[in-house]
């Protein structure tokens, strides 16, 4: 008596059981059916593409070997994947594929399929027991281009944002990547674009996300078996704002099913922003195939914003704010403060806040006692004078030598470990600092830092010329 479809399906279940962890499946196994049994080929439905993407790159060995343990060495498996609920026919549209283990992404090239938002999705971000509404972008208001104030340390940047909330999906810039150090206004930048979309084009499904929420979505769809419903919600989305995507370090389940979303994402035209504190190049802990999508568009640095710009961060938020600061204070604050935008904005509000409580008038006097905390010890900087000195007495070539246009082994590297140093240990910008290097530009000054910097990581001679000549500095 031959065996049904469910029959075989039931036998091969039984295997996979024994050879997964439960709650594995839980997830991806117990939703599916089997349809039929045609000689030697079984085939399943599956919820979703998702669903057959992740079993042919995840459990394609595993589904081979128990169907053709079922059904001998010419056993097959193709799936019927249900594409779309949202339609009122009745009958969920439905296409078939083979199970032939060539990986999911050759499939989702020859095949991108629309997946639209309809009343059978859970929205992540709603929370359980309230009313359903429109889905919320999750962005903050205050963060737009207006005010965000343009330098030479964010122009790029800024101009490629400008670019995609103009046509999002419809530039090369998809993803976009915008980087940079800790405060340094990429979620600012990164929500301005997610405004500028939704102010122009309201009918557009705009999401914003940090890295650390949507693990914990993740996370919970899995408890609640709802990882389909979490999948499409966000693959319904026109534009994903991904925050700090530095965080899906170390999580290999995580960055597959943002793997997915992505692919879908970008296959469909949809568009991609991500912020993260390294260049993709410099990310740790994360999949080479998701690497290699966020260098597909543009990576964008934000640099530390130089006086010029400090000192107009802080007239904007003090317009914004209806105050009015003496100049010499405004500019001591600025001169003084060059971590990050971050810091400088908390010095003045905390500025503000001893001239309320104590109910003086912000003079420099008061702006030097009240923000102490802020600044660090300046007693003597560091000028680029003194670091092209000791690096050229270090090396024993001429100072002048290292302004000039010469290409001598020995030479360059004198101005490369200047230049390194010089913005380690100044306040300069890197525009000031290629003007003072023999008028170059400040391309040249982060090529030049980024050679320094790998190689002090792979030579171990040249690391010790640098300690050497940073301890001289600490001495000075």
């Amino acid at each position: 008596m031959e065996k049904t479809c469910t029959e075989v399906w039931q036998n091969c279940l039984q295997i996979i059981k024994d050879n997964i962890p439960a709650q594995s499946f839980k997830t991806w196994f117990e939703p599916i059916s089997a349809l039929k049994l045609e000689g030697k080929v079984l085939t399943i439905q599956v919820p979703s593409l998702f669903f057959y993407e992740w079993l042919e790159e995840h459990y394609v060995g595993l589904l081979r070997k128990t169907v053709k343990k079922q059904l001998g060495d010419e056993g097959r498996l193709e799936y019927n994947i249900v594409v779309d609920k949202s339609s009122n026919s009745g009958s969920p549209y439905t296409t078939n594929m083979p199970s032939n283990g060539n990986g999911a992404e050759a499939k989702m090239q020859s095949m991108p399929i629309p997946v639209s938002i309809n009343k059978d999705i859970k929205n992540p971000f709603i929370i359980p027991g309230l009313k359903k509404l429109n889905v919320d972008p999750q962005l903050n208001p205050n963060y737009t281009f207006e005010n965000y104030i343009e330098g030479d340390c964010n122009r790029l940047a800024r101009s490629a944002g400008y670019a995609v909330a103009a046509k999002p999906g419809g530039t090369s810039f998809n993803p976009l990547m915008i980087y940079g150090g800790v405060g340094l206004g990429k979620t600012h930048l990164a929500q301005a674009i997610g405004n500028e979309i939704k102010r122009n084009m309201p009918d557009k499904l705009v999401i914003y996300v940090s890295c650390e929420k949507f693990c914990q979505q993740f996370v919970d769809s899995l408890k609640n078996n709802t990882i389909n419903d979490f999948v499409n919600f966000y693959q319904a989305m026109d534009v994903i704002i991904m925050d700090d995507v530095h965080n899906f370090a170390g999580k290999e389940k995580t960055q597959d099913i943002f793997f997915h979303i992505f692919n879908h994402l970008h296959q469909s035209g949809k568009q991609v922003i991500l912020t993260s504190d390294k260049a993709p190049k410099d990310l740790a802990g994360l999949e080479e195939r998701l690497l290699s999508r966020f260098k597909w568009g543009l990576s964008a640095d934000l640099q530390v914003p130089d006086l010029e710009v400090r000192i107009a961060i802080l007239r904007k938020k003090m317009y914004a704010d209806g105050i009015e600061l003496p100049s010499d204070v405004v500019e001591y604050v600025a001169h003084n403060i060059d971590n990050n935008v971050r810091e400088l904005e908390g010095a003045m509000v905390s500025l503000l806040a001893q001239s309320t409580l104590n109910k003086k008038d912000i003079d420099l006097a008061l702006a030097k006692q009240m923000l102490k905390n802020f600044i660090k010890n300046t007693s003597k900087e560091i000028s680029m004078e003194y670091i092209q000195k000791l690096v050229c007495e270090y090396f024993e070539v001429p100072v002048d030598m290292v302004k000039s246009q010469t290409r001598k082994r020995e030479i360059v590297q004198a101005r490369q470990i200047s230049m390194y140093l010089s913005k380690s240990h100044t306040k300069s910008s890197l525009k000031t600092i290629g003007a003072f290097f023999g008028g170059r530009d400040h391309s040249t000054v982060i090529y030049a830092c980024q050679t320094v910097e790998d190689l002090i990581e792979t030579d171990k001679k040249f690391k010790a010329y640098v300690n050497d000549i940073q301890k001289k500095l600490k001495m000075s």
